[in-house]
């Protein structure tokens, strides 16, 4: 596996070596002490499964307590990925990072605790897979506004499908945040 560091510290891009032939494909997804040395410590708690059609966008969210890393892939399709970097005390504070997951790719995205999440389906439909590093605990889930000004994300899809919680996302000038990476 190669890991790259995204321009948002502790978020990483991970190409995996993919070993082809007729019968079709393998290749490694996670492997503890390989994520650990490229500096990504994570201990995996949760599996979710995903599946959306065209010009969905679910996002972007993220635990106020009980802060999430999440292990992104694309199994079927492709998405858009982005994470949010909402650590006060991070010099990329409200930068994000997109990157294109798919199928064919197979790459995936390291998104760290303290960072919102959300993703666009471009493809027909797309089936996501993502490991957290901690459980969901609906309480605390909060949505950043998918087309917040502020965050200036450029969402390839202009008029998304989107659930009734993500339309009532909120500004990040308003939005509960993390006040420093001890938080996590």
């Amino acid at each position: 596996m190669e890991f790259r560091e995204t321009a948002l510290s502790g978020m990483y891009l991970i190409l995996p070596r993919v070993f082809e032939d007729p019968r079709g494909f393998f290749m490694e997804t996670y492997h503890q002490a390989k994520f650990a040395a490229a500096g990504i410590p994570a201990d995996f708690v949760q599996d979710n499964h995903s599946r959306s059609g065209r010009g969905t966008l679910r996002g972007l969210h993220y635990q106020i307590q009980h802060a999430q890393g999440k292990l992104v892939r694309c199994v079927r399709g492709e998405i858009y990925d982005v994470g949010v970097d909402l650590r006060r005390d991070s010099p990329t504070f409200g930068q994000s990072v997109g990157e294109i997951l798919s199928e064919e790719n197979k790459r995936q995205l390291y998104v760290p605790p303290g960072f919102a999440h959300g993703f666009c389906v471009v493809s027909e439909i797309a089936e996501v897979t993502y490991k957290c590093t901690d459980l969901y605990h609906p309480e605390y889930e909060r949505s950043l506004l998918w087309n917040d000004p502020q965050l200036g994300l450029e969402w390839p899809i202009k008029d998304p499908t989107l659930s009734p919680k993500d339309e009532a996302g909120i500004l990040l000038a308003d939005a509960e945040c993390y006040e420093s990476s001890s938080d996590l």
